[in-house]
């Protein structure tokens, strides 16, 4: 289906979606204590998938879609030297999506900090947080790829040195007072209103234990092991007790009536999107590391527990077995998926899901 007709059918099946979500106040990640209704976008354009150009304008629609019915969070990632046009710029996005909703938060997850100029990363977040009325969390992280750090003239052996100083950096920026900064006479404006909350991204103990330092919070890879580290830092540094690690469902789930059907569709997007985490993971280490590294195909795919194409009741057990405290993610156009598609499962999932959440 063209994307402006499956835009217009998916708006026209949503009229009423707000009716009890737009009133609702949204909070920050590791506050809730309920389930939090998250959606994530990696706005990849493979050669096989949707054009770019319709992918931005669906996920636009869809997060005005999941802002009126009450979703949390929107997550965006960061690339570069991608040739499937992997998000580069999520706070140029960030503004887009906030002009269009009234409640959800907007994370990056993370923003590739080294590669910024500090004072024009401040610049941008304050503006994306006051376009946003408040609802920014400034994920940042180290990046790991080579050809990144090239591309922009920076070393990447510094890149841990160089998230200090940047998270230094912007805690005095974002005071909006003149500072003095290696010599340099800075002045950030304008202030962010209030002041973004800074989270720390890694896949290290080491990582975890910085973000208790420096960080206003820490956004681990979905891995449980390193909330330990973080929280047992945070303890002995006497701040407050970021509490037990989120139960987290699926970084993919699916809603259909047919999820053989539904698979056929969406597996070339997940493999697209395995492999290119696989070639991006032997630039940086000179082999495979992460998920399915070693031998990704169909049926790992299948049997994993981070890709699911579930029926409505299948979604529904999920969200029970998940319960309270826990995140639930939906990624509508993971690598390209067809707008028209991903409008189909949302409807889906709005009308035999969602009224059975928490905020429904």
């Amino acid at each position: 289906m063209p994307y402006d007709e499956a835009a217009r059918a998916f708006r026209a099946g949503h009229g009423a979606a707000g009716r009890s979500g737009a009133e609702r106040t949204t909070r920050p990640w590791n506050e809730d204590k309920f389930m939090q209704l998250n959606l994530s976008y990696d706005m990849r354009a493979p050669d096989f998938g949707a054009p770019a150009r319709e992918l931005y304008a669906a996920a636009l629609d869809q997060v005005q879609w999941a802002d009126e019915l009450g979703f949390d969070a929107v997550g965006l990632g960061e690339h570069h030297a991608s040739p499937d046009g992997y998000l580069p710029s999520p706070l140029v996005l960030i503004p887009a999506m906030a002009a269009r909703t009234r409640n959800i938060h907007f994370r990056t997850s993370v923003l590739l900090a080294p590669l910024y100029d500090p004072v024009k990363l401040a610049e941008d977040a304050a503006v994306a947080q006051l376009c946003s009325g408040g609802r920014l969390q400034l994920g940042i992280g180290g990046g790991y790829r080579p050809a990144e750090f090239e591309m922009f003239g920076r070393s990447l052996e510094d890149r841990w040195g160089v998230i200090g100083e940047t998270i230094e950096f912007l805690r005095l920026a974002f005071t909006g007072e003149p500072f003095e900064w290696k010599g340099r006479r800075c002045h950030v404006t304008p202030k962010p209103d209030p002041v973004p909350p800074i989270l720390l991204g890694g896949g290290s103990k080491a990582a975890a234990r910085r973000a208790a330092r420096i960080a206003d919070g820490w956004f681990p890879p979905l891995e449980p092991r390193l909330w330990e580290p973080y929280r047992e830092e945070c303890l002995l540094l006497g701040k407050p007790d970021p509490g037990e690690y989120p139960r987290h469902g699926p970084i993919f789930l699916w809603v259909s009536k047919e999820p053989e059907r539904a698979w056929e569709r969406l597996m070339p997007h997940v493999l697209h999107q395995l492999r290119s985490y696989s070639d991006w993971t032997i630039e940086a280490f000179g082999r495979p590391a992460g998920p399915f590294a070693q031998d990704i195909g169909e049926e790992t795919v299948r049997q994993s527990d981070a890709y699911k194409v579930f029926t409505p009741e299948q979604t529904l057990a999920l969200a029970e077995e998940l319960g309270d405290h826990s995140v639930f993610y939906l990624n509508p156009l993971l690598a390209g998926i067809d707008p028209g598609f991903a409008g189909e499962m949302l409807r889906l999932y709005e009308d035999e899901v969602h009224p059975h959440l928490r905020g429904g």
